[in-house]
């Protein structure tokens, strides 16, 4: 199998696995901006990601969740006065990557410290880092590698949409099957 395929698919099966976690018709939300958002945000979260991913591997896949959840709220409530906030501005105001997930969570997300709200969610978040960390075990991957590099580039994208499903789930948006009677073919 090639490189690239070889990653595709791994991406389709851990998206599909999150996806189970939440209950969430077998599959993440796709929002096109935060997408692209990500896009922007990737390259700067691999270079903490890279250096924090041995130590604290649950919390680093973590982050980009959490990320995720911040730009689904912005995108909820108020895009255009969010939409050129960077991951270097997030980090910025949340005292560094250490502390980004508190930031998000009590000045984004509005979530008090010690709520049931806020265990709620940092359960949910370490069951999908931990189900993460699992998937990349199980692809028996010698560390320090490009395919290595690269299984973390993909599964940090992936945790960053589980975060997006996860707060717009909160917010009420699920998916709906539509059954379109007579569709119009040209």
């Amino acid at each position: 199998m090639e490189e690239h395929e070889y990653l595709e698919h791994y991406e389709q099966r851990l998206e599909k696995l999150l996806a189970g976690i939440y209950g969430s018709e077998g599959q993440l939300m796709d929002v096109a901006e935060l997408e692209e958002r990500w896009h922007e945000f990737a390259p700067e979260y691999m270079a903490d990601a890279v250096g924090q991913i041995n130590s604290y591997p649950a919390f680093t896949l973590a982050v980009a969740a959490y990320v995720g959840m911040a730009l689904a709220a912005w995108w909820d409530t108020a895009w255009e006065r969010h939409e050129k906030e960077t991951y270097e501005d997030l980090k910025r105001l949340g005292g560094g990557f250490d502390t980004v997930d508190e930031y998000i969570l009590k000045h984004i997300l509005s979530v008090e410290p010690e709520s049931p709200e806020r265990e709620q969610i940092e359960n949910a978040m370490r069951t999908l880092a931990h189900a993460v960390m699992n998937a990349i075990q199980h692809e028996q991957i010698e560390k320090q590698t490009t395919r290595a590099f690269y299984i973390l580039a993909r599964s940090a994208k992936v945790m960053f949409r589980a975060g997006v499903t996860y707060e717009l789930m909160r917010r009420g948006y699920h998916y709906e099957r539509v059954k379109i009677a007579n569709p119009v073919v040209n």
